[in-house]
């Protein structure tokens, strides 16, 4: 009898419900019940209608497949072989001589059979900037191969030429020999914006014509990896996603222009986490075009220390703008110095480009060719001053003038505003500052101090530590003294090398 109950009951109680309900909406005041009604009206009147959002979703899609259609015959699959190589381990001759009577056989004998270097395979992506058959890719893709294969679209597999590399930007340029090739169109990475959508092309883990979606992250990202972090960077950022044999591939805009060669991942995992960084083109087009035309890269040279400009150092220095790159020291007699420019000064545009910072100013300088002239607008104490650069060409030699290095037990390093302030000394543009001496050295031998700076040697003004080695090496020729103007302090004085 319960069980009878219990659809009757269950009826019951809706329809109670549902008139008790149908009540209160009716009992309440006519404001009341008017928004209630209006919300329900609203709700219908502000939904979505899928059809919107799909076609926008469908508009998307055939951008990226028409952009990666495009792509396919100028993106390639890169191989590399190394053969196994034998390193010796035949002591230096210095440390040979100085072995015990009986221990020279002993390691002769062991330093025939070598160390053996094992074969080593790698697998990279590039993409074809010239029709005649040039094409851009990574250096650590080929670096140090004996053996380099290009797979095309179409499946021909062809031996490639490494015509140069640049270890200092991470780039390398490629040779074959082949008909009907499709050029890639360059693209503007000064003008893509973060937000900006951009496809990744390549061959991770071997799996050619990949190609991921994702925007423009972040712009001008120094990471510091290039090079052992002696190179030049201005990456950008992309959270499309990039795999191992993605380097060396193009990241290209919607219009299927190539902004970006990607590089390198940040991943704990060695797998993509969504940060991926790219050599932008701006960058990499005139390396290319230097290799291609030079067989090597040739930079420009300005012959200035440069530094951010950070809002502790405008207050530090009283600097009266905010951005740019600070001019900390100029060499003599380079370009720099033959235009006039001082420390202390902040560039600020350099040929109508605004400098933000000093790596995006040294990397502008590095992609000039030597002997071009470049414009800058430079800000001295406030004043705003038009300056031309002739450029000079950026050598081991001439990069050595901004180092420090150790001579006659002296560690020395090119003055700065800032190592001047440090050691108590106002007005300071050049010279060399001792930053530490050897007990037994000729320079603690000679009175040399930390904190002094050298000035000048035999009558020659110093601004580097190879210049000074120069003087010392001449003196030593002639068989004549050789004296140091230093500054200590407040007093200036002659040292005359022991």
């Amino acid at each position: 009898m319960r069980n009878q109950w219990k659809p009757i009951s269950f009826a019951l109680g809706s329809l109670w419900l549902a008139t008790l309900t149908t009540a209160v909406v009716v009992s309440l005041p006519d404001g009341m019940r008017s928004d209630a009604m209006a919300d329900q009206t609203n709700r219908a009147a502000t939904s979505i209608d899928p059809g919107q959002g799909l076609n926008t979703a469908q508009d998307l899609s055939a951008s990226f497949r028409t952009v990666a259609e495009a792509m396919r015959p100028s993106v390639v699959s890169i191989s590399s072989k190394t053969t196994a190589k034998s390193v010796s381990n035949r002591l230096p001759p210095g440390l040979r001589s100085q072995l015990p009577p009986g221990f020279d056989d002993f390691f002769e004998e062991r330093s025939r059979g070598g160390q053996q270097m094992p074969a080593r395979e790698g697998q990279g992506s590039g993409v074809v900037v010239r029709e005649d058959g040039y094409i851009l890719t990574n250096n650590h893709v080929v670096e140090g191969a004996d053996e380099v294969y290009v797979e095309l679209s179409d499946d021909r597999r062809l031996p490639a030429e490494v015509v140069g590399t640049d270890p200092e930007t991470d780039l390398a340029v490629l040779k074959i020999e082949a008909e009907g090739l499709r050029a890639i169109a360059f693209g503007d990475s000064d003008a893509i914006q973060v937000g900006d959508w951009v496809l990744a092309i390549g061959s991770p883990f071997g799996l050619d014509q990949t190609v991921t979606a994702g925007i423009i992250s972040g712009k001008n990202r120094n990471r510091q990896i290039v090079n052992n972090g002696q190179g030049f960077e201005d990456f950008l950022q992309t959270d499309a996603a990039i795999n191992p044999g993605n380097s060396g591939g193009p990241l290209v805009n919607l219009r299927g222009e190539l902004v970006g060669i990607n590089t390198a991942i940040l991943s704990r995992s060695g797998a993509s986490a969504g940060i991926g960084f790219a050599i932008p083109v701006s960058l990499a087009r005139p390396v290319l075009t230097s290799i291609i035309e030079n067989g090597q890269v040739r930079r420009g040279f300005l012959g200035a220390q440069v530094r951010d400009v950070t809002p502790e150092l405008v207050d530090e220095m009283g600097l009266k703008v905010k951005d740019g790159a600070l001019i900390q020291g100029v060499l003599d007699k380079q370009p720099a110095a033959n235009a006039n420019l001082q420390p202390g000064d902040v560039v600020v545009s350099v040929d109508g480009k605004k400098v933000r910072s000093s790596s995006q100013l040294v990397n502008y300088i590095a992609s000039r060719p030597p002997g071009a002239s470049v414009s800058m607008v430079i800000n001295r104490d406030g004043e705003t001053l038009d300056k031309t650069v002739d450029l000079q060409e950026r050598t081991s030699e001439a990069m050595a003038m901004f180092h420090g290095g150790s001579v006659l037990g002296a560690k020395l390093e090119p003055i700065t505003p800032e190592s001047a302030r440090r050691y108590g000394y106002t007005g300071m543009e050049s010279g060399l500052i001792v930053v530490g001496v050897e007990d037994d050295g000729i320079a603690a031998e000679s009175g040399l101090m930390a904190g002094d700076v050298i000035e000048s040697a035999g009558g020659n003004a110093v601004q580097s530590v190879n210049e000074l080695q120069v003087i010392i090496a001449e003196a030593k020729r002639q068989g004549i003294p050789l004296r140091l103007i230093i500054r200590r302090g407040n007093t200036r004085m002659i040292v005359p090398l022991q």
